[in-house]
């Protein structure tokens, strides 16, 4: 059994009071803006002219008056506490989601190599409720009219009668709705919620009786967790992520953004697995399991690199328009973020792990484990802020909400994972492919 640290534990507390006290500071900042120095904001981030390239489609509809762009710039100012909050959450949210969706990979395939590293992916599916319940709050935020997040859920754009009407959303309102979108975001909620109940529970049991009946109920139990996540997964990006700007899709957006918390699920695992190696009580863990894990944190950050690529590329070559602007927002005001962050998702682990050898040295994947964790944080960055908060986040509120609310979530996603790996045996004794981990070796 794993003791949870007191020193470990410390931390983690601490690192959630100053992620709260930096995100608080971020907020009265962020709120303390009057008209005025709003209005200045505008003027300087569209160069002190009326007309400008709209960042979002909420711009393309309505009044085009600077009455009509102050109060649109306001909602974006005001947007940026629950972006930076929306980022975070939804990357922790799907590390855990992922985490689940892999371990139910391993039991599905009956994969044997991965027994030892079992717990760990069970502690760290553990977060999902209380990711998923960060999310409920934001969606309960939205739907409240507290956050401006999500421009569709303005009931004026689908009145016909109305100044306002976008008949673009009105289309897309048999989807795009308040009430259904607040039922899908409890099953998803709900359901990752169950699921990693059930699994948790059934391995738990299995340890006790090592009964096949309980295996294959295992078995059955993470087949069900894979045909959930792939409904979920898809429906969760288009809902908390691609429905930020409604006008834009991307048949590619669900898979881009699902492989982005994949890779950062399997960073996480290979840290915690690590870290209890180091502390002596997962001495079972070796370089051959370290290598299989290396081997998928590196396949992942070329799948999400192939999937950014590709999907950038089509956009590009068919040149449309309406399309082309998701990233000529990125290239007008994210250039500092946007491309630069395939330097750590892509090109550091293809040069770093492309190796074999290098694959099985703790030190080297645990800080590529940790860079391609930034990295991917910075995706959600790119993917969450431009569309919420537009050209009004180069400034020292908006670096205080996201650092804070980063690193509010990291201390409560090591207390919540820790926490649970403590009420755990680390070796699954019933799985009867145990001995097949502990002894596995990787044949060069």
């Amino acid at each position: 059994m794993y003791s949870f640290s007191p020193k470990l534990k410390l931390y983690s507390i601490i690192l959630i009071v100053i992620g709260l006290v930096l995100f608080g500071i971020g907020y009265l900042l962020n709120h303390g803006l009057n008209e005025s120095a709003i209005q200045t904001m505008m003027d300087n981030a569209h160069h002190g002219t009326e007309h400008h390239t709209p960042m979002n489609s909420s711009e393309l509809v309505g009044p085009q008056d600077n009455a009509a762009h102050l109060e649109h710039a306001t909602h974006q100012i005001h947007n940026t506490p629950f972006s930076a909050l929306l980022t975070a959450a939804m990357l922790f949210f799907g590390i855990s989601a992922c985490a689940l969706f892999f371990l139910s990979i391993q039991h599905a395939a009956h994969a044997g190599w991965s027994v030892i590293v079992t717990r760990v992916m069970e502690a760290v599916s553990s977060f999902i409720p209380v990711g998923g319940i960060i999310l409920l709050i934001l969606t309960f935020l939205n739907v409240g009219g507290i956050a401006h997040l999500y421009h569709w859920m303005d009931p004026s754009l689908t009145n016909p009668n109305s100044p306002n009407f976008d008949v673009i959303l009105y289309e897309k309102s048999k989807f795009l709705n308040i009430p259904f979108y607040v039922v899908r975001i409890l099953i998803y909620v709900i359901g990752s919620w169950f699921f990693v109940w059930k699994i948790k529970k059934v391995s738990k049991r299995l340890d006790e009786t090592k009964d096949r009946k309980d295996y294959k109920a295992l078995y059955n139990w993470s087949v069900g967790y894979i045909a959930f996540f792939g409904f979920a997964s898809a429906a969760w990006a288009w809902d908390f992520l691609m429905s930020i700007d409604p006008h834009w899709y991307s048949t590619l957006y669900i898979w881009y953004s699902m492989v982005s918390t994949l890779s950062s699920a399997v960073a996480v695992i290979i840290i915690v697995a690590v870290y209890l190696k180091k502390k002596g009580v997962l001495p079972q863990f070796n370089d051959n399991h370290l290598h299989d894990l290396a081997k998928f944190l590196f396949a992942t950050s070329m799948l999400w690199t192939y999937l950014f690529f590709d999907q950038f590329m089509l956009y590009w070559y068919a040149n449309i328009p309406e399309e082309v602007r998701y990233f000529f927002d990125r290239f007008a005001y994210y250039k500092y973020t946007f491309l630069p962050m395939l330097i750590i998702n892509f090109l550091i682990p293809l040069l770093v792990l492309v190796s074999s050898s290098i694959k099985r040295n703790y030190k080297v994947v645990t800080t590529m484990a940790v860079l391609v964790i930034l990295g991917h944080w910075l995706d959600f960055f790119n993917m969450i802020m431009p569309g919420t908060v537009g050209p009004f986040w180069n400034n020292a509120y908006t670096f205080l909400l996201v650092v804070g609310a980063f690193l509010f979530m990291v201390g409560l996603f090591v207390l919540v994972v820790m926490s649970a790996l403590s009420k755990l045996k680390l070796i699954p004794e019933g799985n009867p492919l145990v001995k097949e981990s502990k002894i596995f070796e990787y044949p060069f």
